[in-house]
């Protein structure tokens, strides 16, 4: 396995050319922790993809969260229920990921805990999905194309806000196979993960 350094930029450029090679409607995952931020590098896509003729929704799954009875069942920093119950899964692949020709932008606002009574959006024939959040390789989303962003164990407790700390046991066993893995511990200075 081999790493191609490239700049934040050349990262840019590297994943607008795989998109933007996706035939038709194209679904695009975009996870990593939330140290990573992995919705600035969804963001960092959508004006390039729509200047090249993509129609883009941007859509984050901290929006499809779980109401709180559901997620703090046990608690407010239990890490299981982060990565189990935190985010429905379910409602991503039914109104995002598998809804045809319309999407739903978002579902639930965490700060109310109320419905965000969204409106569906069209999905053009050449649309583009970005979704983007954190743990989501290893629930069967259906996609084209999946990014890893990936911290290693270090740099995760390093980057990871003090409020966040609690949720660090989450990431032990998550071991997602992607189509890109990038290397991204120092976000400036990103690596592109080449199979041998």
């Amino acid at each position: 396995m081999k790493v191609r350094p490239l700049t934040a930029s050349a990262l840019v450029s590297e994943l607008l050319s795989r998109i933007s090679a996706l035939p038709g409607r194209a679904r695009v995952i975009i996870d990593g922790a939330p140290a990573a931020a992995p919705g600035s590098l969804a963001d960092a896509l959508v004006e390039p993809l729509r200047a090249l003729g993509r129609p883009v929704i941007r859509v984050s799954a901290a929006d499809f969260l779980r109401p709180a009875s559901v997620r703090l069942e046990h608690g407010r920093t239990d890490p299981h229920s982060y990565r189990h119950d935190w985010f429905d899964f379910g409602a991503l692949r039914r109104e995002v990921l598998e809804s045809g020709d319309k999407v739903l932008p978002t579902l639930w606002n965490a700060e109310t805990d109320r419905a965000s009574r969204a409106e569906y959006v069209p999905f053009p024939d050449n649309g583009v999905v970005l979704l983007d959040g954190t743990l989501l390789l290893d629930q069967w989303l259906p996609a084209e194309l999946t990014v890893h962003l990936h911290l290693s164990p270090a740099a995760l407790a390093r980057r990871t806000s003090p409020d966040l700390q609690w949720t660090l046991p989450a990431y032990d066993d998550y071991a997602p196979t992607p189509d890109v893995l990038i290397r991204y511990d120092h976000p400036t200075r990103p690596g592109w993960v080449v199979s041998d």
